[in-house]
């Protein structure tokens, strides 16, 4: 009885989840600083104020046959936020903006993956930032994958996306064309 009963939930197990078994696993390129998250707002409308955050992990999984199955976890540190100007990072990071002693995570946990027509792709997940959680769009082209000279398998994608601050509960005025941020992502991933 014990068998037929294994039999069953292996077969199960096959039926249910052919896909996630050809699924790759990456870890995301963080330590050899292959991987970025970068932003960009505007100042006041007058210029871009272009930043970074410099401590992040995460990682993915891609299937070649079933793209449709793909799946991304990033965690970031808001406190590495990097603007190049020390007294505007630590307003960024103070009560005005990320108040990272409240909120010291960001995290994107995707739920989709739809390829388009024209070769790019469209991840969806949701963003939690200063303690709220929102749906994004990422639009994703894959950079590309193959084997790296130290024995390993790589693959990279480059996503962005845009982001209202006032749908993460941050309503500091910048005045009327600061209020959205254009985030860009660039991931390569070690196949595990």
């Amino acid at each position: 009885m014990k068998m037929k009963l294994l039999s069953a939930i292996t077969l199960a197990a096959a039926i249910v989840l052919p896909s996630q078994a050809n699924a790759e696993r990456y870890t995301i390129d963080t330590k050899g600083a292959h991987a970025s998250i970068q932003f960009r707002i505007q100042h006041l409308g007058y210029s871009w104020l272009n930043g970074r955050f410099n401590k992040f992990s995460g990682s993915f999984e891609y299937d070649d046959k079933q793209p449709s199955n793909a799946s991304v976890h990033v965690e970031i540190d808001t406190a590495s936020i990097d603007s190049n100007h020390a007294e505007r990072d630590k307003h960024l990071r103070g009560e005005d903006f990320l108040n990272v002693s409240q909120y010291p995570k960001a995290r994107f946990e995707s739920n989709a993956f739809k390829e388009n027509s024209d070769g790019s792709a469209t991840l969806s997940g949701n963003l939690t930032l200063h303690g709220v959680t929102h749906p994004v769009n990422i639009r994703v082209s894959q950079i590309g994958h193959g084997s790296d000279p130290w024995g390993g398998y790589r693959r990279g994608f480059e996503g962005t996306t845009q982001i209202s601050l006032q749908d993460y509960g941050i309503n500091y005025n910048l005045g009327p064309k600061s209020k959205e941020v254009e985030l860009t992502l660039s991931i390569e991933g070690i196949r595990q």
